[in-house]
């Protein structure tokens, strides 16, 4: 077989392979209704058919809509013994006033395939009271004459679940973190069946409530509800978090974090299961968080409590050389890493004088989120230049002073760069390149012409004081001719 037949063969080969996990990948993309009130949400999703959802684009932005938030769930069949299941991802859209809207046609990638929908009209009108469905209609009923018999009864079965917030500290300093999360915990003997109902909107009603005035908040976002398995007072449950963030107090005082409730759709069971009929009918449950307070205590007295970073941190520096030569320029990066509030770290303070030389820093910070802690780096890249030969130790010239929670003081880091300077001296060449001020300002500004009003005015008095000096030697000499 010649070398340009396998070619071929082998990209027929590599292209069946491709359409063959398209064909076995099932997505189908569901719009909400063409009509929503101005307090409801809208949704699109998205549900692959017996694979997991590995991978996902953002849903589109829609005009006159906030996003709320993404969920996903999933969801197992078994019908004589063969098993299916499905997984979605629901982007949901809170309309900010009411009008018609187009979602214009949109793909998403889902497992690294596009998937399309040619998109709608969505009309948003007033405010309307939430329409919530009382039961599961079954097209059996009306197949096998059934409408007319008697309503199953439907009874509640008792749950083991509840709703709960909760703080890592009770007692921080002003700038300390503390962790708030919020989540649903069910015990894994649970039998009440339960479903999430609309959390995107639940969140956002949480998000108004939580954040305390005098904090700044390092959101969490989190977009989907996964379950975690945990295990207190010698029992398991599932825990499924829907909200955590952590907050950095600005001033001393009591935090009280609110009492939040969170609705669940509870369902009710037949008292006599069918093979045909609904065997279940949906309802509502509201659970409560109890309040916390979090007790926020002064920082010590200091010249800088007011402007220092809490948390606990280090010294993360890097330089490009060791070694440099008078007057020429290096890089060097002062990088301040650990955790607290990275967006309040600010430049270290520097010492400046005519040995050396800085320029405002370039700043880079990154934030990451995990394990209840806003840990992160901010580096500030310094471009340095030294004047004087010899050996110059960047801790006599940079310093960062911040507090540390955990030993309840203060501390400070400085570089532990030794930068070995060769050259002459360049000291004098750097102060005549500062501003000298005084009668040297004026020197570039000042006109090298002669000015002749400036002229006119010593002309004339000049003149006037030679008159005057004539006048009284005029007087000298009549005198001295009278006495003679």
């Amino acid at each position: 077989m010649s070398k340009t037949k396998v070619t071929v063969l082998f990209v027929y080969f590599i292209l069946g392979l491709f359409s063959l996990e398209a064909i076995a990948q099932d997505v189908t993309i569901e719009l909400g209704p063409d009509q929503i009130g101005l307090n409801e949400t809208f949704s699109i999703k998205a549900t692959l058919s017996n694979d997991k959802i590995k991978s996902y684009d953002e849903f589109p932005d829609i005009l006159g809509f906030q996003k709320q938030g993404i969920s996903q769930s999933s969801s197992m069949n078994i019908v004589n013994g063969q098993v299916s299941s499905t997984n979605s991802i629901i982007q949901y859209y809170k309309p900010t006033r009411k009008g018609e809207f187009t979602l214009d046609g949109f793909s998403v990638k889902i497992n690294g395939i596009m998937y399309s929908s040619a998109g709608k009209k969505i009309n948003v009108i007033d405010s309307r009271p939430a329409q919530r469905q009382s039961g599961i209609y079954d097209p059996f009923d009306d197949l096998f004459g059934r409408r007319d018999r008697e309503e199953p009864e439907f009874i509640e079965v008792e749950d083991d679940a509840f709703f709960a917030s909760s703080v890592d500290k009770e007692d921080v300093f002003v700038g300390e973190g503390f962790n708030v999360s919020l989540a649903f915990y069910m015990s894994e003997t649970n039998q009440a069946p339960f479903q999430f109902y609309e959390p995107g909107r639940q969140l956002d009603d949480i998000l108004k409530k939580m954040k305390p005035s005098n904090a700044w908040e390092e959101n969490f976002n989190i977009t989907n509800i996964q379950p975690e398995r945990v295990t207190f007072n010698g029992k398991n449950w599932i825990k499924y978090k829907v909200y955590e963030a952590t907050f950095f107090p600005f001033s001393d005082g009591e935090i009280t974090i609110p009492s939040i409730s969170w609705e669940m759709i509870k369902y009710r069971v037949a008292k006599n299961p069918t093979f045909f009929g609904s065997n279940r009918l949906e309802d509502f449950k509201t659970f409560y968080s109890s309040a916390k307070k979090v007790n926020v205590k002064p920082l010590p007295q200091h010249p800088l409590r007011n402007e220092v970073s809490v948390g606990i941190f280090q010294l993360r520096e890097n330089i490009t050389s060791f070694e440099a030569k008078t007057g020429e320029g290096f890089a060097y990066n002062f990088g301040i890493s650990g955790e607290g509030n990275i967006n309040s770290v600010s430049a270290p303070k520097t010492k400046q004088i005519h040995k050396l030389n800085t320029f405002d820093p370039n700043v880079r910070q990154q934030i990451n989120r995990g394990m209840g802690k806003i840990r992160g780096i901010k580096e500030f890249n310094y471009y340095l230049t030294i004047n004087e030969p010899g050996q110059v130790n960047l801790s006599d010239h940079f310093e960062w002073i911040y507090f540390n929670p955990a030993l309840a003081k203060y501390d400070t880091l400085r570089p532990q760069a030794v930068i070995t300077v060769s050259g002459e001296s360049k000291v004098n060449q750097a102060i005549s390149n500062q501003r000298l001020g005084g009668i040297y300002d004026l020197i570039e500004v000042e006109s090298n012409k002669l000015s002749y009003q400036r002229y006119k005015y010593y002309f004339s008095l000049f003149i006037n004081l030679l008159l005057v000096g004539s006048v009284i030697l005029l007087a000298v000499i009549i005198m001295k001719k009278g006495n003679g």
